[in-house]
């Protein structure tokens, strides 16, 4: 009998094609021993939350001798001192109650609560329907969707520089790349327009404009806003506007929509319950759909909804309540939230801003504010991240440093927590700035005047 020759051939599939003497034999494919090639797909790999990134990396221990003060998570539900108002939770227990809204909903929400959300944000310059309204499980995923609807992997979105983390970690798990413009500190973190545009090219396919903003507290004013809208006009580039922080303005702003203020740029407006309501673990969020001039057409309203086809949506119970929460919240609740967060706003920054080798950014609105780190000052740290580390390892104090946001040499304060914790906070950052405050350095000024 000859000796039988075996030629084992692979495609590009991982499958095997066994031969005996140039001849496919299956039987002899029983004989090969399976062995587990399981890997984690592209998009996960390519999935990064830099905020949760650094946190989770930080190996450090707060001072056993002091209290931990937490300034930088972005919930204003951590301390207990600013429950929801009392309508809110009315309206949640008679959703239950009344047992209508324990099965599924479809995947864009009760046509009643978007007719709601619809009334609720619709203006004579930009009139809204319920059609015009997308339900999503907060407003992360209204940003998720849009950035989905919008753009395919290898094109490009404009980014705020600083910004929110998750625009960038949607984005790159997408395949799509993340240009980030610069926001001004000193000009109240106005966008710098020229680089905005000169950023702009033929695979641009959106800008994100965060205002009021996460994390710089920042409220852009009505002409402000009408130049970032020429740009878009002019490129014919659509805008995908995060107002999660909508009327959280303080007294002597205004916050003005985006969509209102133009007539031809399509616009994605994302907003939702967490801020304003101060339920972030609710989860309902919203896509408000701004088209006059017919821009987007049918092709993204028909993407939106097949992209929530997904899942099913947002909460049923919180869709069942949500047009007594938009109709019947006080307007007392929102002036007393914002009443007391202008006043934290206020204590930080001024007691921050005789601090040596801090120049914090004065806010106004939304939950947070910005402080610069003069590093040149304090040596013996390497960034923001060793500075926020030993300010906890010290004194107790966690502040989120600004590398997440894509602004090294500031750190992020969250203005949520009680009076007297972000006095005592505000005091501690003091002694340890004095503390590490290098005066040997001369001043950039001292050395002018030496010329």
């Amino acid at each position: 009998m000859e000796n039988e020759s075996y030629v084992i051939q692979m495609n590009g599939n991982g499958v095997h094609h066994v031969s005996v003497n140039g001849s496919f034999c299956p039987a002899k494919l029983k004989s090969r021993i399976p062995r587990w090639n399981i890997r984690a797909s592209e998009m996960s790999k390519r999935t990064l939350n830099p905020i949760r990134a650094i946190v989770d990396g930080m190996k450090i221990q707060p001072n056993p001798n002091k209290q931990m003060i937490a300034l930088s998570i972005g919930d204003p539900t951590v301390f207990g001192n600013l429950p929801t108002d009392d309508e809110v939770l009315i309206a949640m227990t008679e959703a239950i109650t009344s047992q209508k809204f324990n099965g599924y909903a479809p995947s864009i929400g009760y046509q009643s609560s978007r007719e709601a959300v619809a009334n609720f944000y619709s203006c004579p310059e930009a009139l809204l329907e319920a059609k015009d309204v997308i339900l999503t499980s907060g407003c992360s995923q209204a940003i998720e969707l849009s950035i989905g609807v919008l753009c395919n992997p290898g094109q490009n979105i404009l980014v705020p520089c600083p910004g929110f983390s998750l625009y960038k970690t949607l984005a790159v798990s997408m395949g799509i790349e993340v240009k980030l413009y610069n926001l001004l500190p000193e000009k109240s973190w106005e966008v710098d327009l020229k680089h905005l545009e000169s950023l702009i090219d033929d695979k641009t396919a959106c800008i994100i404009v965060n205002n009021p903003s996460n994390p710089c507290g920042s409220v852009f004013s009505k002409s402000h806003i009408q130049k970032i809208l020429a740009v878009a006009s002019r490129h014919c580039v659509p805008i995908l506007a995060d107002e999660i922080y909508g009327d959280m303005v303080f007294p002597g702003c205004t916050f003005h929509a985006m969509a209102p203020l133009s007539a031809d740029v399509p616009i994605l407006s994302c907003g939702g319950l967490a801020k304003r309501w101060l339920v972030p673990g609710w989860r309902l969020g919203w896509i408000l759909i701004h088209d006059r001039s017919n821009a987007f057409g049918s092709e993204i309203r028909e993407g939106l909804v097949k992209l929530t086809q997904r899942i099913l949506g947002p909460c049923t119970v919180v869709q069942g309540a949500l047009e007594s929460i938009l109709n019947k919240t006080s307007q007392e609740f929102y002036d007393s939230t914002i009443s007391f967060l202008k006043s934290n706003s206020d204590i930080c920054y001024n007691a921050l801003s005789t601090v040596p080798g801090l120049t914090p950014i004065k806010p106004s609105g939304a939950m947070y504010i910005m402080v610069g780190i003069d590093m040149e000052r304090f040596p013996e740290f390497k960034n923001d991240v060793e500075f926020t580390e030993r300010l906890v390892t010290e004194q107790s104090v966690f502040c989120l440093p600004a590398t997440p946001f894509e602004y090294p040499d500031y750190f992020r304060i969250v203005v949520t927590v009680p009076e007297e914790m972000m006095v005592e906070a505000c005091n501690r950052i003091r002694e340890f700035c004095e503390q590490h405050y290098d005066q040997q350095i001369p001043d950039l000024q001292d050395l002018e005047c030496d010329k």
